[in-house]
Formats: C-alpha cells, sequence, structure tokens
C-alpha cells in the first residue's frame, strides 16, 4: 500500500524525448554542462516564467551561453526540440492507480506546450498540467513546488515528482516532496514500483 496521493511527471526527458543538444544550440557542452547554465539563464527563466517573448529569449541565449548561430536560429531549433511522446510514456501514466492524481509539473511555454509533436496527447496525458509559465514560476525555485502542493490540496510528503534533471528533484525535495531522477517511461516506471505504486 503506497502513502503517494499525486504522482507528478517532468515533461522534457521523461514523458517527452528531447533532440540532441548539439542540434539544439550548435553547442558541443556535455549534458553536465549544459543544464545547469540552461536551468540558471535568465532568458530561459524569463521565457519559461511568462516573462520574455520568444524574440527576447533567442537574443539573450546568444549572449549568455555565446552562441555561434542566431537568435532566429535559436528559436527555431528550440521549438523543434521536443521530439514527442516516448514510446510507452501513455501506459506509465495509465499505470498509476486509480485514486492517485497524475500530473505534470513542467519548465515549459507557450511555443512548446501549444505546437509540440503530440501535443493534444501529451495535454490530456494527466489529470493535472502544472506549467511554469502560467505560474509564473519555475523550477527549481521553492516556489513553484509549494503552489502545486497547495493546488493539488495534497501533503508535500504525499507527492512523488519525476525529473531527469537531479537540480529539480533537490528543488521538490527541499519543498519536503518525494522526489526522485529518471529518464524516459521505464526509468520512471521502476520509481513508481519502489514507492509501490505499480506491481
Amino acid at each position: 500500500m503506497s502513502d503517494i496521493d499525486a504522482v507528478l511527471f517532468d515533461m522534457g526527458g521523461v514523458l517527452v524525448e528531447l533532440g540532441p543538444l548539439d542540434e539544439l544550440l550548435g553547442s558541443t557542452m556535455t549534458g553536465d554542462e549544459f543544464w545547469p547554465r540552461w536551468l540558471a539563464s535568465p532568458s530561459v527563466r524569463g521565457l519559461e516564467s511568462g516573462t520574455r517573448s520568444v524574440d527576447e529569449f533567442g537574443r539573450g541565449l546568444v549572449e549568455e551561453l555565446e552562441l555561434t548561430i542566431s537568435p532566429g536560429e535559436v528559436v527555431e531549433r528550440f521549438g523543434r526540440f521536443p521530439r514527442g511522446l516516448y514510446p510507452g510514456a501513455r501506459e506509465l501514466v495509465a499505470s498509476v492507480p486509480a485514486g492517485v492524481v497524475t500530473g505534470v509539473l513542467s519548465n515549459t511555454n507557450p511555443l512548446h506546450w501549444d505546437n509540440q509533436t503530440d501535443g493534444e496527447a501529451i495535454r490530456h496525458l494527466c489529470q493535472r498540467a502544472f506549467l511554469s509559465y502560467e505560474l509564473g514560476l519555475v523550477k527549481p525555485d521553492r516556489a513553484i513546488y509549494d503552489r502545486v502542493a497547495a493546488d493539488l490540496d495534497v501533503a508535500a510528503d504525499r507527492i512523488l515528482f519525476i525529473d531527469d534533471n537531479q537540480i529539480n528533484v533537490d528543488g521538490a525535495r527541499a519543498a519536503g516532496w518525494r522526489a526522485e531522477v529518471a529518464e524516459g517511461p521505464a526509468a520512471a516506471g521502476a520509481v513508481l514500483g519502489r514507492f509501490g505504486l505499480v506491481a
């Protein structure tokens, strides 16, 4: 018997496949180098908290990361970054027992949420969608986790969050959530199993 009342999934990297980093930015940064800079970027945070336009994001990111591609190319590549649902994503979410709320908690933006491959299926995959640009808050800041827990009306320690970035998992844990790193549906399913949510 599990003591989890809500399971929240990150979108990109857990439910949705992302393209290669070198195709995104024309950069040779590794994931370990890239993701901390990406998550801390004022341009990324502005776009994903709904306070910067897509064009402002492109211009700012070129400056911040000293990219060799144009702002327009950044935006074009960024729009193609989500590749659609991973095989097994639908089955993963469906495996969560009835009575446990499912949701997406994602740092995202209108460009991706409205237009990505498999967008219609993704928007209906979970019962709840907590989107950074709608909330005006971003992971890994404490405020987003507190806001989501309040919206769910679920105690923090009864929420399980699965994300592919350790920094976001650390943020969730600091807010009292249960949280684990996993990339893709198979790894996420193993997390569900460890918490007694699937056989």
